[in-house]
């Protein structure tokens, strides 16, 4: 199963209300099962640069299964996965991406967000993936 129109919709919302919270602007996407864009929102005055960022974000996210944030500990100069950011055409290997899981826990998308401190946008990320 792959996360719905409607879901993404839902992820976005309560991502922008955590990034109102603690005022930042965000651009958030939201990729399907596959690591297709579903969903975008790119809030006012968001960074323009960072709508690439968080596309990539959310697909590295769904490409590997984890936060973009520990690919990025794995791709350290000798770490098992170095230069893996160059896969893929491009991953983005710092926080901000999130696996999204169904209410059984199987994983069924990414958010990814950027705009921030990389600890603001996994904040930000983290909130909206557990939306569902």
């Amino acid at each position: 199963m792959n996360i719905t129109l409607e879901q993404a919709e839902k992820l976005i919302q309560v991502a922008k209300k955590k990034a109102a919270s603690i005022d930042t602007k965000m651009n958030i996407a939201i990729v399907d099962g596959g690591a297709n864009l579903v969903a975008f929102a790119r809030m006012n005055d968001a960074w323009l640069g960072s709508v690439d960022i968080a596309i990539k974000k959310a697909k590295t996210a769904r490409f590997f299964d984890m936060n973009s944030g520990e690919i990025g500990k794995l791709a350290q100069p000798g770490g098992s996965l170095f230069s893996i950011e160059h896969s893929n055409s491009g991953l983005i290997s710092f926080p901000g991406g999130v696996p999204v899981k169904d209410e059984k826990g199987k994983i069924i998308g990414a958010i990814g967000v950027s705009g921030s401190t990389v600890e603001n946008d996994h904040e930000v990320a983290k909130a909206g993936a557990e939306a569902l």
